[in-house]
């Protein structure tokens, strides 16, 4: 499966809707040329939609960090919203909470380009215990018969 950017506009920033698969190879060569199209066209305000990205491996990460690091370096800034924990390899999750700006949708993540505006940062690590299933408590009555 490939990576197909989907882009448009939404207050002046630059949405990027990322589809299939952002890892080693094509699909990483891919997402750089976009992003150095961007830069050059001078859209340096982005925010990437996550939420049709159905694998992030390492090296995916590694050029997401390079996209917020030329992005930085530019002026810019860059938001990703709608994350997937399921999709993307653990010790990607992890970094991805630490080290870029996550949002739970793309509102939170537009507004994150305004200061004046309220946003709430999405909590990648809380939103992975939540998906947890809850043990039940002894005393609950499972497991007894009538």
């Amino acid at each position: 499966m490939s990576l197909e950017i989907a882009s448009r506009s939404t207050e002046g920033i630059e949405i990027l809707d990322l589809h299939g698969q952002l890892i080693f190879g094509r699909e990483d060569l891919d997402f750089r040329t976009e992003l150095d199209r961007l830069v050059t066209a001078g859209m340096i305000r982005i925010a990437l939609n996550l939420g049709d990205l159905r694998k992030l491996d390492s090296t995916g990460l590694g050029t997401l960090l390079f996209a917020q690091a030329k992005l930085h370096e530019a002026g810019g800034s860059l938001a990703i919203f709608d994350v997937k924990p399921s999709e993307i390899e653990l010790p990607a999750e992890v970094l991805l909470e630490t080290e870029l700006k996550t949002f739970q949708d793309e509102k939170d993540a537009i507004d994150s380009f305004f200061p004046d505006r309220k946003v709430k940062h999405f909590d990648i690590l809380e939103f992975i215990a939540s998906q947890k299933p809850k043990s039940q408590h002894p005393l609950s009555g499972a497991g007894k018969s009538a």
